[in-house]
């Protein structure tokens, strides 16, 4: 026993004299996003998916000596509560936040953030973007604590349209989509977009509607028909889009949808087979991919969850953070940060660079078509349907790339 008890006050002693950073380390995680409320499908199938990426990390040991947790904080879609959320998790010992669903909610996250960085040195908090796509937040809003692992939407929209150009059937588009930041940059780019890349398409409509608050779609889709569109544009993300696809289901819309988001949850089941080949998305990642690169993490998710794994970023953002803590030997906010400058890792789509200039995340995109399963080129499909996303084009980085009028502030004294 004596001897035993020795061992142990030698080994603690010797951990005690160790630097902080060579310390195994729980890293956890704050998910800042709806998990209540008209999103919260959407918000818990992404905390579902960062969670099966930290274990994946950890039984991985992606950092050896570090482990991941990803906890939940229910933001209610609300930037207010966003806000009260991101105070519990600093006041709980978080370094690491991560929040995607609402630019609205980004925008007062980084803000916060921001002013809390500012005074309060050495308790520093990092903000990992994964899905808030308002151009705003890595130009004129553009922070060194904030990194977005996603496309913005103009990149987005500069695929999407390169896409679109191509296709003469395109003459008469009606944009949709929410009435707030994400929503209006949206429509800006699609108009501007397309008038400098197809000048004789016509824009026939431009609708922006309150967020989360519609509960039927019916009267936008009559002013569609009406307008005699055969394409129609849209931002719309989770119940919003699932709705709309359902009233044009329900009124025998024949226009194609453009979507940002038509893989994300509940969309799948309002389409159905009325979407078969008529609904497109853009996005980072498409399970029916060229080498279906990614499917044990899909076929796991399934198994676990019983649901689809499309939130892509998430592999992205542990990759980053485990690359930068083996870089810097340290979990470390600041340290971490100044490591991610720059970084390029091999994600799931490919080799992916975090843009030193302005934090913005270059990397591949996808435009996929809605099909039947046919076990060649679709494999997969979402929510049990029956029907999944073919891969049309594979667009490289530098397509999608936009300039960055960030001026960033880095921190001094590095």
């Amino acid at each position: 026993m004596a001897i035993k008890l020795r061992s142990l006050v030698l080994a603690t002693v010797a951990a005690a004299c160790l630097p902080a950073s060579a310390l195994a380390e729980n890293v956890k995680i704050a998910f800042i996003d709806p998990l209540s409320g008209p999103f919260a499908p959407v918000g818990q199938g992404i905390l579902y998916s960062w969670q099966m990426i930290a274990d994946q990390a950890n039984k991985e040991k992606w950092s050896p000596g570090n482990t991941f947790e990803v906890v939940g904080f229910d933001n209610k879609a609300s930037p207010q509560e966003s806000l009260s959320q991101l105070k519990s998790a600093i006041d709980q010992g978080y370094r690491y936040v991560t929040q995607g669903n609402g630019s609205a909610a980004a925008a007062a996250l980084l803000d916060a953030i921001n002013k809390h960085n500012e005074r309060n040195p050495g308790k520093e908090v990092v903000y990992i973007n994964y899905a808030a796509v308002d151009p705003d937040l890595t130009n004129s809003k553009c922070s060194f604590w904030q990194f977005r692992i996603d496309a913005n939407s103009d990149m987005k929209m500069e695929a999407m349209t390169t896409f679109m150009a191509k296709k003469p059937e395109i003459k008469k588009v009606y944009i949709i989509g929410q009435n707030y930041s994400f929503g209006h940059q949206v429509t800006r780019a699609a108009k501007d977009y397309l008038k400098r890349k197809r000048p004789d398409v016509q824009i026939v409509g431009d609708d922006l509607h309150p967020i989360g608050q519609v509960k039927d779609f019916a009267p936008y889709i009559a002013k569609i028909k009406a307008s005699g569109a055969d394409t129609v544009v849209t931002g719309n993300w989770g119940a919003d889009l699932a709705l709309l696809i359902k009233a044009a289901k329900d009124a025998d819309l024949k226009a194609d949808f453009y979507t940002y988001y038509g893989s994300t949850t509940g969309v799948p089941t309002a389409m159905g087979a009325a979407g078969a080949d008529r609904v497109k998305y853009v996005g980072y990642w498409n399970v029916n991919n060229e080498g279906f690169v990614g499917k044990e993490i899909v076929e796991g998710f399934k198994k676990k969850y019983n649901d689809d794994y499309y939130a892509m970023a998430t592999y992205t953002g542990i990759a980053m953070l485990a690359k930068a803590f083996n870089e810097v030997k340290t979990t470390d906010p600041v340290k971490v940060a100044f490591a991610m400058e720059g970084m390029k890792v091999k994600s799931l789509n490919g080799e992916v660079e975090m843009r030193k200039a302005d934090h913005q995340l270059q990397q591949p995109l996808y435009i996929a078509t809605w099909t039947k399963v046919n076990g060649k080129d679709v494999k997969y499909d979402q929510e049990n349907t029956g029907y999944g996303w073919k891969t049309d084009q594979k667009i490289d980085a530098f397509v999608a790339a936009q300039p960055t009028s960030c001026q960033m502030k880095r921190p001094s004294g590095q």
